[in-house]
């Protein structure tokens, strides 16, 4: 067999697609703590995925590296990784679409939250001090893209890898030891 031909391990999807998922979710954190990006309600529901999908991954890399566990069970957090990253890509495209006015956003999207404290001083105050970001604004456009489509992006290429480790550890298609 030449060289380079050979099929990579399932490993190597999964780890590309967890640095993916992990670089992703710190830009998101720099832009908004380092960078004061406030995000809006559909910013912070499209990281949801990733709180969850990033554990799955790093779990099957361990499972796959470091275990050599039964190939069935590691593909199995691998395809539901990836099922998660899809619901990402989605609500990236939700967000970009209400960005861009091709759909409306959520009815509650611009909206905040004060706390329990309701009397009147400290409520002035609040608002004073709160930033309210609207869903159809797009804070940051990088190559003609928001923030939310180039979550699409990410998130559509972080499930394809998942799912390429998922698929080739269920078939067991991957070199052997």
């Amino acid at each position: 067999m030449m060289p380079f031909t050979r099929p990579l391990p399932p490993e190597n999807f999964v780890a590309a697609a967890a640095v993916m998922a992990v670089a992703a979710i710190l830009g998101a954190l720099v832009l908004q703590h380092g960078l004061g990006y406030i995000p809006c309600k559909l910013c912070l529901e499209q990281r949801t995925p990733y709180y969850y999908g990033i554990p799955l991954l790093c779990s099957a890399f361990a499972l796959f590296f470091f275990f050599k566990a039964p190939p069935r069970m590691t593909a199995a957090l691998c395809l539901a990784a990836a099922a998660l990253f899809a619901y990402g890509a989605y609500l990236g495209v939700r967000h970009a679409g209400v960005e861009w006015r091709w759909w409306e956003g959520p009815g509650d999207c611009g909206m905040t939250s004060f706390g329990e404290n309701y009397d009147a001083a400290s409520l002035l105050e609040q608002i004073q001090k709160t930033r309210v970001v609207s869903c159809t604004d797009a804070a940051l456009r990088i190559l003609g893209l928001s923030l939310a489509g180039w979550n699409a992006v990410v998130a559509s290429c972080a499930g394809l890898l998942a799912a390429k480790a998922g698929l080739t550890a269920w078939r067991g298609t991957g070199p052997k030891d």
